[in-house]
């Protein structure tokens, strides 16, 4: 017997709005779209706030979407844990960065933070950072030095400055730190395996090489005299007296504040990694006591986790395999973790009778370069699984209307979202043929 397959289409950063003021959806020619809301049944969620377990108010993201909609619950987020904990105290007492803390006082060495300066809440967020400098202080810690990546994307574009200056004023009011290097997202979080941004990022920290300024102020103030705004700034070492205010050294700790796996990988790879090969580490590998917020991947070696995670039992897929259900999970590289690892509650492996497919993205500098990104393969991938007679159910996501969207280009975010109404089409097509239903 025929399967008649079930698939639950993602499409990211797709809302609805009723303001119609650079609302790309809105603006966008979408007759697939358009008539399926016409003539099919449809409801609104909401994707923000305690509806995905983050505070109130608080914007939702890719990632906690994607293992809410897994888990088939409310899965409270990470910004809500930590936050809490930093309320209540326990925070002052996470063994892992206690040991980072003592490993500096048993060498005489430096602290380094590392992490996205935003409120944006999505990767990190500033008050847990002020919560790393306090439970510093508390521990007598003198030589602590921050290494900012700054937002621009899940923030406005030059939203750092204003960051800056409320972490400096926070600095001078508890006492202790001071910045040593700043990088735009853009470099410091790829997860792409653009290796070379990666590096420029990883040269600033450890090699104490790149663009220089004499503090954190003037480096944002001379990189938006340039036009270069809040996620494209180019790897700055801040210097004093010429030198380095301080560089990653053997022996020093590193917390690293982002509680977002997904674009803290890298970086965080090409110091852990005695075996790391994906660019050139001048000094090679040196040890380090390296505190990760959350658990970034559990192939980086010489890390220790700060908040482990809250198992999620009896996502979607676990539920589909335990009934010896079929399925496939489909993206292109952008979302491709967010299909599988969130999707599944945070886990790594595939279950039993899962099957993945991986469609790179295109290699572009800003997606508003290439709007349709890889909408039309992944798209070509999702009819041919459609018809293929294989899978009970098919869990997709088309990227575009969400990265386009984050470049901030109207034009291009319209023809993102224009791209994306065509694969609709395409795939609900498929859909009838084969008398299957989609979500």
């Amino acid at each position: 017997m025929s399967k008649k397959p079930t698939v639950l289409m993602i499409l990211d950063g797709y809302g609805l709005n009723e303001n119609k003021e650079a609302n790309a959806v809105a603006e966008a020619k979408t007759p697939v779209m358009d008539k399926l809301m016409k003539e099919y049944p449809f409801v609104k969620g909401n994707a923000s706030g305690m509806a995905v377990g983050l505070p109130e108010g608080q914007m939702g993201n890719s990632e906690v979407g994607h293992m809410n909609m897994g888990a088939g619950r409310i899965v409270y987020q990470e910004l809500t844990r930590i936050t809490k904990e930093i309320q209540d105290g326990d925070f002052f007492k996470n063994e892992a960065m206690l040991e980072a803390i003592e490993n500096c006082k048993k060498n005489g060495s430096a602290l380094h933070c590392f992490g996205l300066l935003s409120d944006g809440g999505v990767h990190s967020h500033n008050t847990h950072l002020y919560g790393v400098l306090e439970m510093a202080k508390r521990n007598g810690l003198e030589n602590v030095y921050v290494h900012l990546f700054l937002d621009g994307r899940d923030t406005a574009p030059t939203s750092g400055k204003g960051f800056i200056e409320e972490l400096l004023a926070k600095m001078n009011e508890i006492g202790v730190g001071k910045v040593a290097s700043i990088s735009g997202r853009y470099y410091a979080m790829d997860r792409d395996n653009r290796w070379d941004r990666v590096q420029k990022a990883y040269n600033a920290i450890v090699m104490g090489q790149g663009n220089t300024a004499d503090s954190a102020i003037d480096a944002i103030d001379a990189s938006y005299k340039e036009d270069v705004t809040d996620e494209f700034v180019v790897p700055t070492v801040i210097v004093e007296n010429g030198e380095p205010v301080a560089t990653l050294k053997e022996n020093d700790s590193v917390i690293f504040y982002n509680f977002r796996p997904d674009r803290a990988r890298e970086i965080t790879r090409s110091i852990c990694d005695d075996k790391f090969d994906s660019f050139d580490r001048p000094n090679g590998y040196f040890k380090t006591t390296f505190v990760c917020f959350t658990e970034y991947d559990v192939t980086i070696p010489n890390k220790l986790v700060a908040f482990h995670k809250v198992e999620i039992k009896n996502t979607f897929g676990e539920f589909l395999a335990q009934h010896g259900l079929k399925q496939l999970r489909l993206a292109e590289t952008e979302k491709y973790a967010h299909v599988t690892f969130f999707f599944n509650g945070g886990v790594e492996e595939p279950n039993e009778g899962e099957d993945r497919i991986l469609v790179k993205s295109p290699a572009v500098a800003t997606y508003d370069l290439q709007p349709e990104m890889s909408a039309p393969e992944v798209g070509a991938k999702l009819v041919e699984a459609i018809k293929s007679d294989k899978y009970d159910v098919i869990i997709m996501n088309f990227a575009n209307s969400d990265m386009v969207g984050h470049t901030g280009i109207e034009e291009a975010a319209i023809k993102a979202v224009e791209a994306v109404d065509k694969c609709v089409g395409d795939a609900v097509e498929a859909i009838k043929e084969v008398n299957g239903q989609m979500f």
